[in-house]
């Protein structure tokens, strides 16, 4: 893929944060991700690729969301898959709390896994530990795994997990191994990439969250160096028919980075809309301006950059569609 891309798919993300982040605190998480996923779709138009969401917000009939199958960009460039997710944690959004992006991930067409919407099984690591855990490990002895490979103590670990009642097993092995537990109110992918970060203080992601945010994670942690694998948990016969319409004949199969995101380049890009532990939120400037901080990351180079950017909102016209649409 070209690498100007990435700077194109930094815009996307942009637009998005800014027009979710008008909602933060005002307890309205519907109408930020409305405001974000119309801020992308209006970004694409000029995105020189010929586009095809195969991860999005819903199927075609939930419009306005980016839906699955659909084309964005001008169709001039290359052929390329996106997974997205405008507001990855529309509850923190709403609630005014830290850690909520606006994520994309763009790959060649064909390489990225198509997840159907359902529960995933994840552990994700950092660098240090990649190749080394296994999901079908008990968590006990995957514990133990991680603390002899970062020659740390058990009690030194730091493993952060989703703070939700289907985790509650986990947090009594947890808890009994004497680790350190950082609950999470919400943020699937941004956890999953914590490891991958020293400064983060975590060492593993563990628990289930949504197997499309494991898609979007596996990106980044390809970029990273990092690990996640994941394991879809289909609760009824119609989950299990959704994986097999696409393409899914394991369902309960560990799906490893390969599969997730293929062998090829891949292009993630995430930008703040609240404050996070790896960029900054959005900051409604004096001057009509945005300050927005975005991470942008190429599998093929393991370049990660860091961008803080100065937005004079009426010189995008462009973005009409969602500002000052705020009660």
């Amino acid at each position: 893929m070209q690498r100007l891309l990435s700077l194109e798919m930094v815009r996307v993300t942009e637009a998005a944060a800014i027009a979710a982040a008008q909602w933060t605190g005002r307890g309205m998480k519907n109408e930020a991700d409305d405001a974000a996923t119309t801020a992308m779709r209006s970004m694409f138009k000029n995105v020189p690729i010929h586009g095809k969401v195969v991860i999005g917000e819903g199927e075609m009939d939930e419009a306005p969301m980016l839906y699955i199958g659909e084309e964005v960009g001008n169709g001039e460039g290359e052929a390329i898959d996106i997974a997205v997710d405008p507001v990855e944690g529309t509850e923190l959004v709403a609630k005014g709390l830290n850690g909520a992006l606006a994520v994309m991930a763009i790959a060649e067409r064909g390489q990225l896994l198509h997840a159907p919407d359902m529960y995933m099984e994840k552990l994700a690591c950092g660098p240090a530990l990649a190749g080394l855990l296994s999901l079908d490990d008990p968590l006990e002895l995957t514990l133990q795994k991680a603390a002899f490979g970062l020659g740390k103590k058990r009690s030194e670990l730091t493993v952060s997990i989703l703070d939700r009642e289907r985790h509650a097993k986990h947090l009594r092995i947890l808890r009994d191994a004497g680790v350190r537990i950082r609950l999470l109110n919400a943020g699937d992918v941004a956890g999953a990439m914590a490891p991958s970060f020293p400064e983060s203080g975590v060492d593993l992601y563990i628990g289930s969250g949504g197997a499309p945010e494991g898609v979007l994670a596996a990106a980044a942690l390809t970029c990273l160096r990092g690990e996640i694998q994941g394991r879809l948990m289909p609760m009824n016969e119609e989950e299990l028919n959704r994986c097999y319409s696409m393409n899914i004949m394991n369902p309960h199969e560990v799906l490893t980075m390969e599969r997730m995101v293929g062998k090829g380049d891949v292009i993630f890009a995430a930008t703040g809309i609240t404050q996070g532990d790896f960029v900054g939120g959005v900051k409604f400037l004096a001057g009509d301006q945005a300050e927005t901080h975005s991470i942008v990351m190429r599998a093929e180079t393991r370049t990660i950059r860091y961008l803080r950017s100065i937005h004079y909102m009426p010189s995008k016209p462009q973005l009409d569609a969602y500002l000052g649409q705020v009660i």
